[in-house]
């Protein structure tokens, strides 16, 4: 039996529908009065878990792992550590814990990916509470053997993707021009249906425990490159304009959103070596795969809303 804490957010929808398909048991924890999963009101460093653990072999923790971490609050290091003293008291033995490649740092130099094993470089407080969150982890593993795998995604996008992604779908489907033709980054991003996979491998996997891994789709993309991607599985034209990085950065420096000129300008990339040669993992689903389901879904949701808009 696994636990999955989170399981109505984004990632844990995608982890439980897979769950279910491929017929592994599990419990799925969600906050109360979300739907009819197993109800947790608040998920603190005092929740009482005795219920949720009751014949529990793993656990994957999601909850806090929100999609837009420069939005939420940080991320309890307590609570996280709570959850996982009470599952060795219950006698689970693995615990697969969400983190963040925020945990890495922000950006990259081009060509010069993040690896599992760089030094840790966290840049906000969310960033800094999944490491000592993952830190505390492999503490109590030390102490107690339990099989502690850390998973640090770059951004994850897929079918019900909100945030800065939604939005960059949102333009791209309405047409609106984009000024980073100029722009040379490159970034890694992570299908949900991928990480999910990964997710469930490491539940098994014998090498797992006691490791950090990177997760991707293991081809890397500029903003421009994936926001004409974006357009043609939308089946629309892409509009990219010619702005060097720097005149984008000082006009989205000038409007208060520097934070979303970075990720639009600057790099980010993970190295899957580790992940590879250690768990034999390889993504399932390409980046073409990924986005044309994400477009997909993201269609069905525009025209569901269609004539509400129109009858406002």
């Amino acid at each position: 039996m696994i636990l999955v804490t989170g399981a109505s957010g984004f990632i844990g929808t995608a982890l439980v529908g897979e769950l279910t398909r491929r017929g592994i048991a599990f419990r799925a924890v969600t906050r109360a009065g979300r739907d009819s999963h197993f109800p947790i009101r608040h998920i603190g460093p005092d929740t009482d878990w005795t219920a949720a653990l009751h014949g529990v072999d793993a656990v994957v923790h999601l909850a806090s792992s929100a999609h837009a971490p420069d939005q939420a609050p940080a991320p309890s290091v307590d609570a996280t550590l709570n959850l996982a003293r009470q599952a060795v008291e219950a006698g689970a033995r693995r615990f697969v814990f969400i983190s963040s490649i925020k945990v890495n740092g922000e950006t990259t130099e081009l060509g010069r990916p993040f690896t599992a094993d760089d030094p840790p470089n966290p840049q906000d407080a969310y960033a800094q509470a999944k490491l000592e969150a993952e830190q505390g982890l492999f503490a109590l593993s030390r102490e107690t053997g339990l099989e502690v795998t850390v998973l640090r995604p770059p951004l994850v996008y897929g079918p019900g993707v909100k945030a800065n992604f939604a939005a960059m779908m949102e333009w791209a489907n309405r047409g609106i021009p984009l000024p980073l033709r100029a722009v040379g980054n490159r970034r890694s991003f992570a299908y949900v249906g991928n990480l999910v996979d990964l997710i469930i491998l490491s539940l098994s996997h014998p090498d797992a425990p006691g490791q950090v891994f990177l997760v991707s789709d293991g081809e890397d993309m500029s903003t421009a490159e994936l926001f004409r991607r974006m357009a043609h599985a939308l089946g629309r034209t892409s509009w990219i304009m010619p702005v060097p990085a720097a005149v984008v950065t000082f006009a989205a420096t000038a409007i208060g959103q520097r934070t979303l000129a970075t990720r639009l300008v600057g790099s980010l990339q993970v190295d899957l070596a580790k992940t590879r040669e250690m768990l034999g993992w390889m993504p399932r689903k390409s980046v073409e795969e990924g986005l044309r389901l994400t477009a997909r879904s993201f269609q069905q949701v525009e025209l569901a809303l269609d004539p509400i808009v129109r009858s406002a």
